[in-house]
């Protein structure tokens, strides 16, 4: 499925308006939450966030954090 929107501003920010087959491809709707990544190919790739995946995410990000000292000297 190919896509063609425009950037738009909305208020301070600039966004896109997406189709309402984007969003059932996406299984989204709104409120939802999507994340922005970069693919390896220089291209961005949206989708839909995996909460355990978060949830692994923010204890690492507690770790790092926690011992950010042995981290920097392991990184050495």
């Amino acid at each position: 499925m190919i896509n063609k929107t425009k950037i738009r501003k909305i208020g301070n920010s600039y966004g896109i308006i997406l189709s309402k087959e984007a969003l059932q491809a996406l299984r989204v709707q709104e409120g939802d939450a999507v994340y922005l990544t970069e693919a390896p190919d220089d291209s961005l790739r949206l989708s839909t966030g995996d909460p355990e995946f978060e949830k692994k995410m923010e204890i690492a990000r507690e770790g790092m954090k926690r011992y950010q000292n042995a981290l920097k000297e392991l990184a050495k």
